[in-house]
């Protein structure tokens, strides 16, 4: 095990490993009921939604870990499973099977593009600036996720955001989490965000915030498996996508966001785990981005919606986790919340908002390092940085400030330094933005 996963050779221990993978997975808990709950609506059956989100989790974490050795836990994508549901299946009224096809044919064209090496090729020229402000912005988006979940954060009609009662049961237990992850953070207590989870937890208990379970449902259901091969209206599912060229724009949608939301996601982990070079480059790209891109096409076959590198991991790897160990623990994890999902339930967002919003503040760190004293990067940059959450879209965020630096690299006359595949990306996004 140590010389496969190579968990001291990268300073970590087993005890550790275990730790960041139960961090993570109880930051990431809440798509086991939030995930169900939204594919409910476009039309599959809860149990079956929460069977596909829990096994297709599993299968795609634990191959990250065998197969890439980085500890970034995957899970059907928050953002994806709204364009399924409400998107296709609720304004245009498609069969959540055809949906489910349209994912899986847009993990199909994206790992051709990995496979070629486009998806790596479009990493390695993006100028390092940008790199590290993506990371950024998704620091601030990970702090945004956490006070948001646990009401610190409301929304207010005359300033959009506002501060939350901090008397609410909520906000208490929310503050708990927070004080405890800082204090135990910073006084080097190893598990510490496992233990301000842990906290959160019991303390919510009496003040009504932590849910109890009232059943245990031990049934599984796999009904919505091999989802884009089942015949609709006599008609297999992935043949009526392959048939119908307006569907092809909801893959190309998909596609967008799936591919700049890893790279983004990637880049993140990758500095808190200290998994990138002197170059800026993430190492192991190409096995991280080949795992991710198999999980979109298990999304869609397991009916769970698109699967994808999730945000919350940087909490586990915030904790210690530097191996695909990790990863195994979290996998397994999902598989017995399929069958003991009421318990993992008590874990709510006030609970993770401390481990969330420490894993932003140590992302956050790295805004020094961008050259702000070079516009053509540097207001890129800052576009990447605020529009990341102001959006609450890592794509959009990146969009904007790849469009404006190709923009300041032209208007500077320095369009010889921008890579092909930069003008590329640009473009891409711009038809994005005018014509999704």
């Amino acid at each position: 095990m140590e010389e496969f996963f190579k968990i001291k050779q990268r300073g970590s221990s087993v005890r550790t490993e275990v730790i960041g993978g139960l961090t993570t997975f109880l930051a990431m808990a809440y798509i086991v009921a939030v995930n169900p709950a939204i594919l409910a609506d476009a039309g599959i059956p809860f149990e079956a939604a929460l069977t596909a989100t829990c096994f297709g989790a599993a299968v795609a974490t634990i191959a990250m870990g065998i197969f890439a050795n980085r500890p970034i836990a995957l899970a059907s994508g928050m953002g994806i499973n709204a364009v399924v549901a409400y998107g296709m299946c609720g304004s245009l009224g498609i069969d959540w099977r055809v949906a489910m096809a349209v994912v899986m044919l847009e993990g199909v064209v994206i790992l051709g593009l990995v496979l070629g090496g486009l998806r790596k090729a479009v990493m390695d020229a993006i100028p390092l600036d940008l790199r590290q402000a993506i990371g950024i912005g998704i620091g601030l988006l990970i702090t945004f996720i956490g006070l948001k979940g646990a009401g610190l954060i409301v929304a207010d009609d005359s300033t959009y955001i506002a501060l939350g009662s901090l008397t609410d049961p909520t906000a208490i237990v929310a503050i708990m989490a927070l004080a405890s992850a800082v204090i135990l953070t910073f006084m080097q207590v190893p598990g510490a965000l496992l233990i301000s989870i842990i906290v959160a937890v019991v303390v919510g208990l009496p003040l009504g915030v932590t849910p109890v379970p009232t059943s245990w449902s031990l049934g599984i259901d796999f009904s919505a498996f091999a989802a884009p091969f089942q015949e609709v209206d006599g008609t297999m599912a992935i043949v009526q996508v392959i048939l119908q060229p307006a569907l092809w724009l909801f893959v190309f949608s998909l596609l967008m966001s799936d591919f700049f939301d890893t790279l983004g996601t990637a880049v993140a982990i990758a500095k808190e785990g200290d998994f990138i070079d002197e170059n800026g480059d993430v190492k192991d790209i190409k096995a991280i981005l080949t795992v991710d891109s198999t999980a979109a096409i298990v999304g869609g076959f397991f009916g769970a919606s698109s699967i994808t590198c999730f945000l919350e991991s940087a909490s586990g790897v915030a904790a210690g986790a530097r191996t695909g160990f990790s990863n195994l623990v979290v996998g397994l994890l999902f598989i017995v919340c399929a069958f003991l999902s009421p318990l993992f339930g008590m874990v709510t967002g006030a609970a993770t908002c401390g481990a969330l919003v420490v894993v932003g503040f140590l992302i956050m760190s790295e805004v020094g390092s961008i050259n702000w004293h070079t516009p053509e990067v540097a207001f890129p940059a800052f576009l990447i940085i605020v529009g990341i959450p102001f959006t609450y879209s890592i794509t959009n965020g990146i969009g904007l400030g790849f469009i404006a630096y190709v923009l300041l690299m032209v208007a500077r006359r320095q369009t010889r330094e921008v890579k092909p595949l930069m003008w590329v990306a640009a473009a891409a996004f711009l038809c994005m933005f005018l014509f999704v």
